[in-house]
């Protein structure tokens, strides 16, 4: 028994040391605004998704509008890279604000990375 779990560890932990987390992606350049006037107004909320993983892999990230307390008015997720991996190194840039139907009391928006997967 000994040896089958010794066999199934060395198996499993080159896959293990190879998975990417959420803390491996990082979100810049987060740029936020409200385009255009009245009902035509939408969100555009521009940041650039980089992979800091030793493999490539692809991350879902949460869009967050809050008001002025810091209450979450509409929440979205999405994939900047859609159903692409980044390499290692690299990033792509993604506007999530068409996720989001822009309201006057939206005042502050937090980006997180929520889930990393390999396509």
């Amino acid at each position: 028994m000994k040896t089958v779990l010794a066999a199934t560890l060395l198996l499993v932990a080159p896959i293990a040391a190879h998975a990417c987390a959420a803390t491996d992606f990082a979100i810049q350049d987060v740029k936020v605004a409200a385009v255009g006037n009245g009902i035509a107004t939408r969100l555009s909320v521009k940041g650039k998704l980089v992979n800091n993983c030793t493999s490539a892999a692809a991350a879902q990230v949460r869009l967050d509008a809050k008001d002025g307390s810091g209450n979450v008015l509409a929440s979205r997720v999405g994939w900047p890279a859609g159903t692409t991996n980044v390499s290692p190194g690299q990033s792509v840039e993604f506007d999530l604000g068409r996720l989001l139907h822009y309201q006057s009391d939206m005042q502050s928006y937090s980006l997180s990375v929520v889930d990393v997967k390999s396509w």
